[in-house]
Parts: structure tokens; C-alpha cells; sequence
């Protein structure tokens, strides 16, 4: 039974791993959304939280990580800060400017776009192969089709809001810059095509930097400088960087920092680098429902049924292609194992051949 259970769970180890993932994903919303409602900049929020998480992980980079980080060369450099850039400079800043302007229901419901585009860049770069004659390869490319119509339908059809059956527990204090869904609605669709092109280059850059920790940090640390410069240009007074300590503000970014940028960046990688790009963005559709139901309940959120009818959809169309995804590891993995069992069947007989001919007067 033990043995069971233990196999089990090394079998969805990365399964349960991007769960919790969304889980965390969720809480960070309302918190930063909390934190921008009482005037944090966003510039100065993402500066300060990829700032906290990379000094908080350089310790444990440098002395883990000691003997198997490769040498730091400008070439290997220059590949971290593009990947810093598509990771957090440009992505997490239109990100959650966008929260500003639309709201936490929207945005996640938008970003399941991540999961199709970085799919379909995959392809391009031949990191993911689509049989159109197999179930499998059409339930993919189905998939893709039906996820993108969802977010479509999210960002065209508003509709009417839902009427609260009840009032919210917890009230949130809206600023008047939010409701600006047309520029919200520009740069979430951006962010998600700047991160889905991150999550394929990341892929390539582990196999020259294979130090999960340590690359965590330097994407955390750049990232931060790369926001700071953001933040100075667009940002001119020094009031804009003072924090309240121990008000929303200090706890948005030490929260978003510790385990947003620190812990669920490390998650990330590591998935990754266990099953793929493709794998990692697929369970962005679970961060969807668990928003849209803090939100809705806890919140007091307004719930519209054009977010309601385009995330049920998105979500069709993303599990269709999680579901081909799996069948094409299993194929996949048949064939190896049919492919190796060829070469030993074929050895054996160049061994009995041999042994026959040596045998021979």
C-alpha cells in the first residue's frame, strides 16, 4: 500500500506541484490587486518584489548550487537578461498594469490564452510534433481552436453582470483608474504573448544553465533591475517608492516576492524540465476558476457571463489538449520501448550468428 501510494505520487509529483502552483497564483491576485487599490505603483511593486525574491535565493544559489553552476560567460549572460526581459520586465509589468485597469476575473481568464500560444511556438520551433491523422494530434490542434475562441469571447463579450446572492465577507476599495477595459485589455493579451514566448526560450537556456536555483535568482534580480529602470523613467517622484510597514503594501510584496517570484518561479523550472513548456502552461485554466470563485464569493467581484461562457470554453479547449499532450507521451514512450526491445532482439541475433560461425570447423 505504501509502495503504491509512494509510486503514485512520484508518477504526479509535477501534476500536484503546478496545482499548488495555482492555488498560491490565485491568492497573489487579490493581494496585489489590495495593494494597488491603495496607490502602490505597479513599477515600483515589480521592482521591489523580483528584488526581495532574488536576495533572499542568492544564498542558497551560491552555496547549493556551487560546484554544478556552469561558468558565467557574456554570451550566456546576454541570453539571461533576454530571458529576464520576456520573464518579468516586460510581461509582469503589462500584467499587472492590466489588473489596474480590468479586473482579477478578467486577467486570469485571459492569460489561459498562455497555455495555446506557447503550444503553437512550440511547433514552430519543433519542440512539440502534431500528427493530424492520430486522435491524439487532432484533439490538440482542436484544443488550441476552442481555447482561443474562449478568450475571444472573454475579451469581445462583456455581458451582464451576475447579481451577488449575498454580501461580500471581504470589500475591496476601487480606485477610479480601474474600469479602462480597452488598454486592460491590450496589454494582458501582450503579457500573455511575451510569456508564452518565455516559457520556450527558458526551456533552451536550462540546458545551458541547468542550475534551477541559481537561474531562479538571476531572472528574479534582473528582472528587478529591468522593472527599476521602468519605474524611474515612468515614475518621477520619490514618494511613489515609500512603503507603509506591515500595511497591505509590505505584505503584497513580501508575499509576491517570497513565494511568487522565489518559490513559484522554482516550481515552474523544474516542471519544465521534467515534462516541457507545454506541460508547465497547461494548468493555467484551474488559477481561472479559482479566482473567478474568490472573487465572486469572498469579494464581492463583479462576474459577467461573457468571462463566465469564454472560460468554460477556454478550459474545453485546454484540457482537450492536455488530454492529447498525454497521449502522446504514452505513444511516445511505446515506441522507445518497442524500439529498444528491436535493437536487443537484433544484438541477440548477431551474438547467436557469432557464436555459430565460431562454432563452425
Amino acid at each position: 500500500m505504501a509502495c503504491a501510494l509512494k509510486a503514485n505520487f512520484a508518477r504526479y509529483k509535477a501534476h500536484l506541484s503546478m496545482v499548488l502552483l495555482q492555488i498560491l497564483s490565485a491568492i497573489l491576485y487579490f493581494i496585489t490587486e489590495a495593494a494597488f487599490n491603495q496607490g502602490l505603483n505597479p513599477y515600483v511593486y515589480v521592482t521591489y518584489r523580483y528584488s526581495l525574491a532574488g536576495l533572499l535565493m542568492f544564498p542558497f544559489a551560491y552555496f547549493l548550487e556551487r560546484n554544478s553552476r556552469p561558468k558565467l560567460t557574456l554570451a550566456l549572460f546576454l541570453e539571461l537578461f533576454l530571458v529576464s526581459l520576456l520573464g518579468v520586465g516586460l510581461p509582469i509589468n503589462m500584467f499587472f498594469t492590466s489588473l489596474r485597469c480590468t479586473s482579477p476575473t478578467f486577467v486570469a481568464s485571459v492569460f489561459n490564452t498562455v497555455s495555446s500560444l506557447t503550444f503553437v511556438i512550440a511547433i514552430l520551433f519543433r519542440m512539440e510534433v502534431v500528427d493530424v491523422k492520430s486522435p491524439r494530434g487532432i484533439a490538440k490542434i482542436i484544443g488550441t481552436l476552442i481555447s482561443l475562441a474562449g478568450v475571444s469571447i472573454i475579451t469581445l463579450y462583456k455581458g451582464p453582470a451576475l447579481q451577488s446572492l449575498w454580501d461580500a465577507p471581504i470589500h475591496m476599495k476601487r480606485l477610479s483608474i480601474h474600469e479602462n477595459w480597452v488598454k486592460g485589455s491590450i496589454l494582458t493579451i501582450a503579457s500573455c504573448i511575451t510569456w508564452s514566448s518565455w516559457y520556450i526560450v527558458q526551456t533552451f537556456t536550462m540546458k545551458k544553465y541547468p542550475a534551477q536555483l541559481s537561474l531562479t535568482t538571476w531572472i528574479n534580480c534582473i528582472g528587478g533591475a529591468q522593472s527599476a529602470v521602468f519605474a524611474v523613467f515612468l515614475k518621477h517622484k520619490p514618494a511613489t517608492w515609500s512603503i507603509t510597514m506591515f500595511g497591505i503594501d509590505f505584505w503584497a510584496i513580501t508575499y509576491c516576492g517570497i513565494v511568487g517570484s522565489g518559490f513559484l518561479i522554482f516550481i515552474q523550472l523544474w516542471c519544465m524540465k521534467e515534462k516541457g513548456p507545454v506541460f508547465a502552461a497547461m494548468f493555467n485554466p484551474l488559477q481561472t476558476v479559482m479566482v473567478a470563485v474568490l472573487a465572486y464569493f469572498v469579494f464581492g467581484e463583479k462576474l459577467y457571463t461573457g468571462s463566465i461562457l469564454g472560460g468554460v470554453t477556454v478550459i474545453i479547449g485546454l484540457y482537450l489538449l492536455l488530454w492529447g499532450k498525454e497521449k502522446d507521451q504514452s505513444y511516445n514512450k511505446s515506441q522507445e520501448q518497442s524500439s529498444s526491445h528491436v535493437d536487443e532482439i537484433k544484438v541477440t541475433d548477431k551474438e547467436e550468428v557469432a557464436s555459430t560461425l565460431k562454432a563452425e570447423p
